[in-house]
């Protein structure tokens, strides 16, 4: 792993004190009772997290792009599990840093028919402790080799994303599960998310 300088930090666009390292960002702990927030959904609508939990128990999966094919596969998968998490009384909700035109590309790639949020501003991966910024050389990589294009893709050039986290939150905001891994190669399994939801 990359050790960040103060100066690659402080050097960040659109930098202020909210900017971390992957090994800063901690995730939100479970039993933490968590903001509420509202966010664009993929039709241009506001949807809140008060709204959302509404019908039951939200998955929130944070994911990088449409440029990340591990994302894409990810949320492939709970879009095919769909209807066995809906039977559990629960909601998928998946939340990225890119722009509403980026977000239609990820329904492109991953037919994911439930709400995809943008979370403008980093305000929602900064409330949950996900945000961070990648070092220079793996900022470079994901924008040449896999496109990602993080500055324009993004409300502003920090080149920041999310670590790919997944929580289960319950009616009252209170975190009842999370997969939390730096490892961006890691991920939730459906497995996983069943049996918290039938805890």
């Amino acid at each position: 792993m990359a050790i960040f300088s103060f100066s690659l930090l402080a050097n960040a666009k659109g930098q202020d004190k909210n900017i971390k390292s992957v090994k800063e960002a901690v995730g939100l702990e479970v039993g933490t009772r968590v903001p509420s927030f509202e966010a664009l959904d993929q039709n241009g609508k506001k949807q809140s997290l008060d709204d959302l939990l509404k019908e039951g128990p939200v998955v929130l999966v944070f994911y990088r792009g449409q440029w990340c094919p591990i994302c894409n596969r990810h949320l492939s998968t709970l879009n095919d599990s769909l209807d066995v998490i809906y039977a559990k009384g629960a909601r998928v909700v998946a939340i990225s840093p890119e722009k509403p035109e980026n977000i239609q590309k990820t329904i492109e790639k991953t037919n994911a028919g439930f709400t995809l949020l943008y979370d403008d501003g980093y305000k929602i991966s900064e409330s949950f402790d996900v945000s961070f910024l990648p070092d220079f050389a793996t900022r470079t990589a994901y924008n040449t080799a896999l496109g990602a294009n993080l500055k324009d893709a993004h409300s502003d050039e920090s080149q920041r994303l999310p670590i790919p986290a997944t929580y289960i939150i319950g009616q009252d905001r209170i975190i009842i599960w999370r997969h939390f891994d730096p490892n961006y190669k890691n991920r939730a399994a459906i497995s996983d998310i069943l049996h918290a939801l039938s805890q």
